[in-house]
């Protein structure tokens, strides 16, 4: 199976997941049902996903385990674009090509939906067929990169950021947190719903995750330097109207497109142990630092 046929079905499998496992529209309390799927369902790229099913491919990984696990970690990303977007965070109107959850809906909402996906997250997860060792360390695994040692604190150390000149060390310490802690999440929550890791796959794992946790920042600065708003679905140019520290802002754009492609090495190169297995892993790597939008 190619690619992007695979890519497609993993998508497709995982919307359908994610429309199973949230509450539907008609139970009360209605709006905040609906303003779930409204954020969650029909949108996105599924990256964090397609690394759970990629990374599971190692381990040869049960796919219901999977399904649970893919879902437990777009929710709780979902929940952080949703806060992020509040006038408190970013002030942003535009997400994934429609108005954000507290324009469409309304500020208490927002706050609220993001407070449900992330217990919702952990309510799926926790519901998994994994063996009860391995799930509570799955948890905690969830947990402690959504939290105040990952994305909660990277997002912290970003919003006292705004018009601070960081150090090149300082700004990929906040995305290591940020944005980095949960992509790495979902690449060991892939492998550790099937077999063990040993000690050499586990430290591979771990720098294939470090890589494309940057890279995926990287990019992500670089497209907001040089895409429309239409193309990211989000609004274009925010981080410099917001005098946000980012990589083009440190190391200049070409450097930093450059960098990309450092990483995209790293990450191949992570992954040689594991050889045909990590087709996909590789794969997705490409796809983090090619992609447009």
């Amino acid at each position: 199976m190619d690619f992007p046929t695979w890519m497609k079905r993993v998508q497709a499998a995982v919307e359908t997941a994610l429309a199973e496992h949230l509450p539907q529209a008609s139970l009360a309390p209605q709006r905040l049902h609906e303003a779930m799927r409204y954020t969650t369902l029909g949108g996105g790229k599924r990256v964090r996903p397609l690394l759970v099913y990629a990374a599971g491919e190692l381990t040869d990984a049960a796919p219901a385990v999977l399904e649970r696990a893919a879902c437990a970690v777009e929710m709780i990303h979902v929940y952080s674009l949703v806060h992020d977007d509040m006038p408190c965070m970013d002030d942003d109107a535009l997400r994934r090509g429609k108005p954000t959850v507290h324009v469409a809906y309304d500020e208490a909402t927002a706050l609220l939906v993001g407070d449900a996906l992330q217990s919702q997250a952990f309510a799926v997860l926790a519901a998994s067929d994994a063996p009860a060792a391995r799930l509570v360390q799955m948890v905690a695994l969830l947990a402690r990169a959504a939290g105040p040692a990952g994305m909660c604190g990277g997002q912290a150390i970003d919003l006292a950021s705004v018009g601070q000149a960081l150090t090149r060390a300082e700004l990929e310490q906040m995305h290591q947190l940020k944005t980095g802690a949960l992509l790495k999440a979902a690449i060991v929550l892939g492998a550790m719903a099937g077999r063990a890791l040993d000690a050499a796959e586990q430290a591979a794992l771990d720098d294939y995750g470090c890589a494309i946790g940057l890279a995926f920042q990287v990019v992500d600065d670089v497209l907001d330097a040089t895409a429309d708003s239409a193309t990211l679905g989000k609004t274009a140019g925010k981080d410099a109207a917001d005098n946000k520290p980012t990589y083009v802002s440190i190391l200049g754009l070409e450097a930093s497109i450059a960098l990309a492609e450092q990483l995209r090495g790293q990450a191949h190169a992570a992954l040689a142990p594991f050889g045909d297995k990590a087709r996909r892993l590789r794969e997705l790597a490409d796809l983090v630092v090619q992609r447009k939008a």
